[in-house]
């Protein structure tokens, strides 16, 4: 089974059992919603620890959140570093123009002349619009915007992004 990443637990927070978590989901009230189930992985750990949340808040730039059975900080200290992750069977569909990371990261863009600059290492999540970090196999990254002026095509079955490049933003 694929497990896909949507938050690290970094700290607790307060004594009640809530942890800080900093999100990795474009989805938090999805991923967090109340009765959820989200697997944490620990470090050097193989097997998952499942946890349903029992509540959810946003409080500065981290996602607070709590879990069934969990009624105070002893209970959730240990669970300090893990990964939250979701099953691939947890994912749910998107709108036509939507992808998942994981199905960006990886792909191989080229601009609409045929020329390859390299390949989909990273995604930085900017409020406005997502921009893509384009790793050519030598030289320095690029950083493509994901907007519609500039991103042409995407062929998820091929891994392909075909974008048509603004004027200096390749150089």
């Amino acid at each position: 089974m694929q497990w896909f990443n949507v938050g690290k637990i970094v700290n607790t927070h307060g004594i009640q059992g809530e942890v800080r978590v900093i999100s990795r989901t474009d989805f938090p009230d999805e991923r967090y919603a109340v009765g959820n189930e989200l697997s944490l992985f620990m470090p050097n750990e193989k097997k998952p620890i499942k946890l349903i949340v029992a509540s959810h808040r946003r409080h500065k730039n981290f996602d607070l959140l709590t879990f069934e059975g969990h009624i105070n900080i002893n209970d959730v200290e240990k669970y300090r570093d893990g990964l939250l992750k979701v099953s691939e069977k947890q994912l749910g569909d998107l709108e036509e123009g939507e992808f998942y990371y994981h199905e960006i990261i990886g792909c191989t863009v080229y601009t609409d002349v045929g020329e390859e600059l390299g390949e989909v290492t990273d995604i930085l999540a900017t409020g406005a619009n997502d921009v893509w970090t384009v790793t050519p196999k030598t030289g320095k990254p690029h950083y493509i915007p994901y907007i519609e002026d500039v991103v042409k095509e995407i062929d998820i079955e091929k891994k392909q992004i075909i974008i048509e490049p603004m004027e200096g933003l390749l150089s």
